[in-house]
């Protein structure tokens, strides 16, 4: 499927084939789903062919179909199972001196898997892929504005988790406002 016939117009997808694949397995975390992902995502973009407007960007429009497959996806598989789906067990504690650039490696890529889906796209597709915000944004469907936050985050707990802290907690205590101030009741 390397190149698509547009009816009036003729686009070359080959050459978004590798990062589509790339991202594919960023968000899916297994090399068969990514796969059925990009096909999906190539199978949406000929049938939705005529929504493409000349002058867009073919990039971005294909990683948008790509992300929106991804989601529509996650959501009818319960995405909270699919991604806490585990990486595999780390070497043991007594790792050989050879083997502590693996490891920390290793380290390092289960913190970004460990990422919340949201800030990993965005670190994705900004960092890895080279997208500018905008693109991101467009291809996430958010302002440019919670790409940037997203990506900041997304850093920030990677460096805590390179650094051995441990990352904040997702729901931070909330306090009751009004009510009752028994904590009985």
């Amino acid at each position: 499927m390397g190149s698509m016939s547009f009816g009036w117009r003729s686009f070359d997808v080959t050459a978004h084939l590798v990062p589509m694949g790339r991202y594919a397995r960023a968000l899916t975390r297994h090399a068969e789903d990514a796969e059925d992902l990009v096909h999906t995502a190539l199978l949406r973009a000929y049938e939705r062919r005529a929504t493409f407007r000349r002058g867009e960007n073919l990039r971005t429009w294909l990683f948008a179909i790509l992300h929106n497959s991804f989601i529509d996806g996650w959501r009818r598989r319960n995405a909270e199972n699919a991604r806490i789906a585990a990486v595999g067990s780390l070497a043991t504690p007594h790792a050989e001196p050879g083997q502590d650039h693996a490891l920390h490696l290793r380290e390092i890529f289960e913190a970004y898997l460990a990422l919340p889906e949201p800030q990993r796209a965005a670190f994705h597709l900004v960092a890895l892929e080279g997208l500018s915000y905008a693109e991101a944004a467009e291809i996430l469907d958010v302002p440019a504005g919670t790409v940037m936050s997203r990506l900041s985050r997304a850093r920030e707990m990677l460096r805590q988790m390179d650094a051995g802290e441990a990352p904040p907690a997702r729901h931070p205590q909330l306090r009751v406002v009004g009510g009752s101030h028994d904590p009985q009741a």
